[in-house]
């Protein structure tokens, strides 16, 4: 019994570990790529807030595809008048792990 109590135990740490993780990686790519120019958490700047984006975006299944493209080409409409540039400097990967971060604000 004691042994399945550190196991669950382990699996949790490591659980919140990966979260903390993701979470310096997201908002440090955040600050290499210049997104901090345009957004912020939880404030909007020029562009929505990232908690608003995720709040958005909650429950939907292609949420995080639709936000790569956007991220890696652009848009425009979704928030407002003012378009979000391509962001070439973005790779897919990078791409991949700021939406995902971006997803997890609340």
């Amino acid at each position: 019994m004691k042994r399945n109590l550190m196991m669950v135990g382990m699996v949790v740490a490591s659980a919140f570990a990966s979260q903390a993780a993701m979470a310096d990686a997201g908002m440090d790519l955040a600050k290499a790529k210049n997104c901090l120019a345009c957004h912020a958490v939880s404030t909007k700047l020029v562009g929505p807030a990232y908690k608003d984006v995720a709040a958005k975006y909650a429950g939907q299944k292609d949420a995080e595809a639709k936000l790569v493209t956007k991220v890696m080409k652009g848009g425009s409409g979704a928030w407002g008048a003012i378009p979000m540039p391509a962001n070439p400097q973005v790779t897919d990967a990078e791409a991949k792990t700021l939406v995902k971060w971006v997803l997890a604000q609340k």
